[in-house]
């Protein structure tokens, strides 16, 4: 795991390697361990320059970056790792590559020198990289599957420039800060800027699944890999014993991201993903460290749940508790870790935990897509619905069962959203609104920028098979965009931020394609959610823990808002103060905040999504 950034540029660029060290500096929390930078001046007189981060978990002594070759002309920098770096080596080196030390560094460089930028279809791992090809002329980008690690681009017309934070990007002289209203109008709609779009105009997301090929001055952008739900199940029948086969085909992934030189361990909220993940840890290391975090408010915390797991796994294992002072001491600088709005409130206790976690281990496996590949949220069982509640008249959708929802106690959240979503009739909108804070008319009504945003259009996330399931279309969303626009660019940053690693062994791509084959029923079951993980579970874990109802790692924030961060939440969305207040037809706005803060409604999502936004301008606007 480490920071990448650099650049190739014309000849008459006037940047330099002090621009390259202030880069690297931006993003230094990412490689604590180590520093390396070179420049290359290519047959016709154009610069690049490679910069890399180091944290050490694989070859901590060497592997050290930018990895140079002089006599086949590369040069790597990695973030990442490539659990399947010896399969490969082994391979490459029956057909004659020789290398110098157990390094995935070093296999990467290898495997690009063999195979080219046909390299990615090789690699089993979480990988954002820059090689520079001087034979080619050409450098080659490239990000992994799912998006678990980052990569963000600038051009303008005298080069193409790359960091794994946008931070770094900023660095550059020349680079513009003005804010991409559009993606403004965006988040107010997802919570998060979906991609490939940020909130700085000019600056942009490389997509999951994606290269970039700069080539003797041309761009070239090539998806090379997409989520398997994008198509419809071919599979009617599946194999005989197919919970044996996915239990077998994630312990395979827990054991390869175990690999590690560094020590390691887990977080461990009590649920089902993190469970099971920890119950495969302890069958390969009888010495695994479990962290997990709680609050001090009833109904919030599973500590005791977490604890039970560890004891019953012999785990060593560390507990922290949050309260709301937490919250207001760290979201300015989260928010400025995360380049963006800190989207999720559990993003603080997430990081406070891996500050905890970076005391004994460099390296943690995580829970971390389960829902995502696995069907684990209520709108995945409830998107099965969607077409025959549609089928209802309106007047009895909208004035009798939606009325009568909003009405019920906060206690009945989940129906109440169910109800709302189901009765957004364009599939787009809706799959955004599932988790999302606005719908179009009420970013009509709350917003007065009056933007297009995403267009509709045949790209990722609405490009799946029409003739593909409910079911497979709101989890290929889910895989393209709140994953990595949300949850994975959170866990990244979270994590980094400490100065630890973390991975994520249900985004293998080979158990999510063996997942994907299978029929529906084995991922939601009627009303039973993540089912194969649910029959796995039984030969793992407690049953305890499998009969617990889903409960998700939710921070009051309803509460704090209306009691200890109150005055907090007023002074940035009603002070004079408040920069993005401009954003909104105030009367709206104030109104979202009275019912709020009297108790008549909870609007804690959308309130923390424009908190979070004005807390971003005040640091970069």
């Amino acid at each position: 795991m480490c920071g990448i950034a650099g650049w190739v540029a014309e000849a008459q660029s006037p940047l330099a390697e002090d621009t390259l060290a202030s880069m690297l500096r931006a993003i230094a929390h990412r490689g604590p361990d180590g520093e390396g930078r070179c420049h290359f001046r290519s047959g016709t007189g154009r610069h690049v320059f490679l910069g890399h981060r180091r944290l050490a978990i694989i070859d901590p002594e060497g592997a050290h970056q930018p990895m140079c070759d002089v006599a086949s002309g590369l040069a790597l920098t990695f973030n990442g790792e490539i659990y399947n770096f010896r399969e490969l080596r082994d391979g490459l080196a029956r057909l004659g590559y020789r290398f110098a030390r157990d390094s995935d560094t070093e296999v990467l460089l290898r495997a690009y020198q063999h195979w080219g930028c046909e390299v990615v279809h090789h690699l089993r791992g979480m990988f954002a990289f820059a090689v520079w090809d001087a034979r080619n002329e050409r450098l080659f980008l490239a990000r992994d599957r799912f998006g678990e690690k980052p990569l963000f681009l600038y051009e303008n017309g005298s080069g193409l420039y790359f960091a794994s934070e946008m931070k770094a990007l900023l660095r550059v002289p020349g680079v513009k800060t003005s804010v991409n209203l559009e993606a403004v109008w965006d988040y107010l709609a997802y919570r998060y800027v979906p991609g490939p779009k940020t909130l700085f105009s000019g600056i942009r997301k490389l997509m999951p699944g994606t290269t970039v090929t700069w080539e003797r001055g041309k761009l070239k952008e090539e998806r090379y890999w997409t989520a398997p739900d994008r198509s419809p199940c071919c599979l009617q029948q599946p194999q005989r014993d197919a919970v044996a086969a996915f239990l077998s085909q994630l312990d395979e992934a827990v054991k390869l991201q175990m690999v590690s030189d560094v020590p390691f361990g887990a977080f461990l909220s009590g649920g089902l993903d993190s469970s099971t993940i920890v119950a495969l840890m302890s069958r390969h290391n009888s010495k695994v460290r479990t962290f997990s975090v709680g609050f001090g408010e009833d109904g919030y915390s599973e500590l005791a749940y977490a604890a039970e797991v560890a004891g019953h796994f012999g785990t060593r294992h560390h507990e922290i508790v949050v309260d709301y002072r937490d919250i207001v001491k760290r979201l300015p600088r989260l928010v400025a870790y995360r380049d963006a709005p800190v989207s999720e409130p559990s993003d603080v206790p997430i990081y406070m935990l891996a500050c905890e976690a970076a005391r004994s281990v460099k390296m943690v496996l995580t829970g971390e897509g389960s829902d995502e590949i696995l069907g684990g949220y209520p709108k995945h069982i409830a998107e099965r619905f969607a077409r025959g509640y549609q089928l209802l008249p309106g007047y009895i959708r909208h004035r009798l069962v939606e009325p009568l929802a909003q009405a019920l106690p906060y206690g009945f959240r989940r129906i109440k959203t169910a109800v709302t979503n189901l009765n957004i009739e364009d599939w787009r909108e809706r799959y955004a609104c599932w988790f999302g804070a606005l719908n179009r008319t009420e970013r009509d009504q709350l917003s007065v920028l009056r933007l297009n945003g995403t267009p509709v259009t045949d790209l990722p996330p609405f490009d799946a098979n029409p003739r593909a399931s409910a079911l497979r279309r709101i989890l290929y969303f889910d895989q393209t965009s709140w994953l990595p626009d949300n949850l994975l660019e959170r866990g990244d940053r979270m994590t980094m931020a400490a100065s630890i690693e973390a991975r994520v062994p249900f985004l293998d791509h080979e158990l999510a394609a063996f997942v994907s084959s299978l029929p529906d029923n084995f991922r939601v079951r009627g009303l039973r959610s993540k089912w194969i993980l649910r029959e796995a579970g039984k030969r793992l874990i407690p049953e305890c823990i499998l009969r617990r109802p889903k409960v998700g790692f939710r921070v009051p924030v309803n509460e704090w808002f209306r009691g200890a961060m109150r005055e907090y939440l007023l002074d940035h969305l009603q002070s004079r103060s408040s920069m993005t207040r401009s954003y909104y037809d105030a009367r709206v706005l104030d109104h979202v905040l009275t019912e709020h803060l009297n108790g008549r409604q909870n609007h804690e999502k959308l309130l923390w999504a424009l908190l979070n936004l004005e807390i971003w301008h005040r640091q970069y606007a």
